[in-house]
């Protein structure tokens, strides 16, 4: 500092940044606002949620029929992320979670939704695209040089898997014919 002076925070610079500020905040809110419109869920199942909003079931439920997508799309006995309802068991089992992990899996979904397409080239939401650009969001995320980006994704995927594979109908995909306790004389899965 030697023979420099140090300018001065003046008034008029000190309100153009309040202005500046102010209209960046502003923005800032009005682009949250628009990107989190525009989400229908049905009245029977809005009223069932405990810890996710409207926006983001429908970000679960796309994810989730990705990650739960079958590897052979045509067997009927396989069902889908939606028939079992993976998108309200992860919202139940959110609800459950300490608040500051729920927070960041919740953070996620919206960075899920909002951001993570753009770093694909998308300019659209994760619920606009289709399954297949959905898929390269996805696996961008997995592989993400991030570990935080990446253990979001794990987060989001064991959630997933939970809600998926709890049900009985997703049993013999695996192998599995259920529980011995309390099982039935011919076995869970006939």
């Amino acid at each position: 500092m030697h023979g420099r002076t140090v300018p001065r925070t003046t008034r008029r610079r000190l309100l153009k940044g309040a202005i500046a500020g102010g209209a960046l905040l502003a923005t800032g809110s009005l682009v949250a606002l628009v990107r989190t419109r525009g989400y229908a869920v049905a009245a029977d199942r809005a009223a069932k949620l405990t810890s996710l909003k409207a926006w983001q079931l429908i970000v679960v439920e796309h994810a989730a029929r990705r990650i739960c997508a079958p590897d052979r799309p045509d067997d009927p006995s396989i069902p889908s992320a939606d028939e079992v309802d993976v998108a309200l068991f992860f919202d139940g089992y959110v609800a459950a979670m300490p608040a500051l992990l729920r927070r960041d899996l919740l953070r996620f979904v919206g960075y899920l939704e909002h951001l993570a397409p753009l770093t694909c080239g998308f300019t659209s939401r994760f619920t606009h695209l289709a399954p297949a650009d959905q898929d390269r969001v996805l696996a961008s995320v997995e592989a993400s040089w991030s570990d935080l980006l990446r253990g979001g994704f794990e987060g989001l995927k064991a959630v997933v898997f939970m809600g998926y594979y709890r049900h009985a109908r997703t049993w013999r995909i695996v192998g599995y014919d259920g529980p011995l306790v309390g099982r039935p004389q011919g076995g869970w899965l006939r």
